[in-house]
């Protein structure tokens, strides 16, 4: 193909994702999943072969991925309905009650509570969500109270405000992100594995998931450990988790990098600013509420599992019932198990190495996880992107086929579509542990060489 060919190939592909985005944020039903599972692969084809075809100038693809969020700005979400309770805890704060220590099942009754649109927040939220008290960490809910405060009385108007929130970090995961591919002499065309990634935008910007502020803070945060900034690195840490608490997980695999006394500090550090990020809320309730309701996501709730599935099913052949509180419970010590295994014999001295940890970690994590929400996989696939594994890239295709579970009224799983996803993620998976490249490893656009 001619280069003149290519230019245009490139240019109708940009066009192609523009229109498919354009039908997902703003016609798209979740019910209908032929159409969603076809629009998503539209999006993904399309995604890997402009990455592939492209050799123009970098900040046109960055210009792409900006329009493709840009496009989503007005729509309102439509795979989630998480954002009811974002503006919730927001306008929460904002008339000065604490989110953490009110169940709006329950204050939507009392007499004396007064909010805007309460009652089309409150119905949009769904009874789950409204049943539970707020398991959204500080940052968070710093983010809710920004919308609450400038869009005090306009659903609509909030979900904007999250909108340019999330574009924001995505722009800084970016740019943080590049320079840090560049420091580790990795092609910095890897960047747009995330941010041209249709799962990213959609979730994210679409769907307003805040795992694009946690990765933004968490990838600015290591880049400042490789500057040596250890002071600034462990604040940037502590608001990752102040966003999403997953990276908390991730802290022992820092340790042989920063050594004793280095450590002493980061970590330190990193308690007092999540301290003080929590000092707001702090009350005698507030513990009690938000480690009940995170244990929730342990011992209650069931999504797009892999192996917890097989347990479970091995529960139910010997005892006949659902051992999810069991298994729930031994989930956390085996996940703390494997991280400190990894955290003592792997060498995670240099970036290479507790880059790949953390990678590893927070998959083992997923793994066994009883819910694996297709948001979830974003931070994954932004740790990737400093690695030679691209089972992640792959993954964040076929979590899309989780969404079959919204098609029905019975909200059931299918076992087949379970199967198919994690059986290509495993696989592929198991092929790169084996030291062989996969087909994404051979490809330009996936090398982990840096270009001449």
């Amino acid at each position: 193909m001619s280069v003149a060919s290519k230019k245009q190939f490139t240019w109708l592909l940009i066009f192609v994702q523009v229109v498919c985005t354009g039908l997902f944020g703003y016609h798209l039903n979740r019910a209908s999943f032929p159409e969603l599972l076809g629009l998503y692969s539209i999006l993904f084809f399309s995604f890997s072969l402009l990455l592939k075809w492209y050799h123009g100038p970098q900040q046109n693809l960055f210009y792409a991925g900006l329009l493709l969020r840009v496009i989503l700005i007005f729509s309102i979400p439509n795979l989630s309905q998480d954002f009811y309770r974002f503006i919730w805890d927001g306008r929460m704060l904002l008339h000065g009650n604490n989110p953490y220590l009110y169940l709006p099942s329950t204050i939507i009754n009392d007499a004396g509570f007064h909010m805007p649109e309460a009652q089309q927040l409150f119905n949009g939220m769904g009874s789950l969500s409204a049943g539970h008290y707020t398991n959204y960490p500080p940052v968070n809910q710093f983010c809710f109270a920004i919308a609450a405060l400038v869009a005090s009385k306009s659903i609509f108007s909030s979900v904007i405000v999250f909108k340019l929130l999330i574009i924001g970090a995505d722009i800084g995961t970016f740019y943080i992100g590049k320079k840090l591919l560049k420091q580790q002499n990795l092609p910095a065309k890897n960047i747009f594995l995330y941010f041209l990634n249709p799962l990213v935008i959609i979730e994210l910007t679409g769907n307003l998931h805040f795992e694009g502020v946690m990765v933004f803070f968490l990838i600015w945060s290591l880049y400042l450990l490789q500057t040596d900034r250890l002071k600034w690195a462990s604040v940037l840490f502590a608001l990752s988790v102040s966003v999403k608490l997953v990276p908390l997980m991730l802290l022992p695999l820092l340790f042989r990098k920063l050594r004793f006394r280095n450590g002493l500090i980061f970590y330190s550090l990193f308690t007092a600013s999540t301290l003080l990020l929590f000092l707001p809320f702090f009350s005698t309730t507030f513990f009690s509420n938000y480690s009940d309701t995170v244990s929730l996501w342990f011992v209650n709730f069931e999504f797009n599992a892999s192996i917890y599935y097989l347990l479970r099913e091995i529960g139910y052949q010997f005892t006949g019932y659902n051992l999810i509180h069991f298994i729930g419970k031994i989930t956390p010590l085996i996940i703390f198990s494997f991280i400190a295994v990894v955290a003592s014999v792997k060498k995670n001295e240099e970036f290479k190495g507790y880059c790949e940890s953390m990678l590893f970690a927070l998959c083992f994590y997923f793994f066994f996880s009883t819910t694996v929400h297709p948001w979830y996989i974003i931070t994954p696939l932004a740790l990737s992107i400093f690695t030679k594994y691209r089972f992640p890239l792959i993954w964040t295709f076929t979590v899309i086929l989780s969404y079959y579970a919204y098609s029905n009224t019975a909200f059931k799983e299918s076992p087949v579509i379970l199967v198919l996803e994690y059986a290509i993620v495993f696989g592929l998976l198991f092929w790169e542990l084996s030291g062989r490249k996969s087909f994404l490893q051979n490809s330009t656009l996936y090398s982990v060489r840096k270009e001449p």
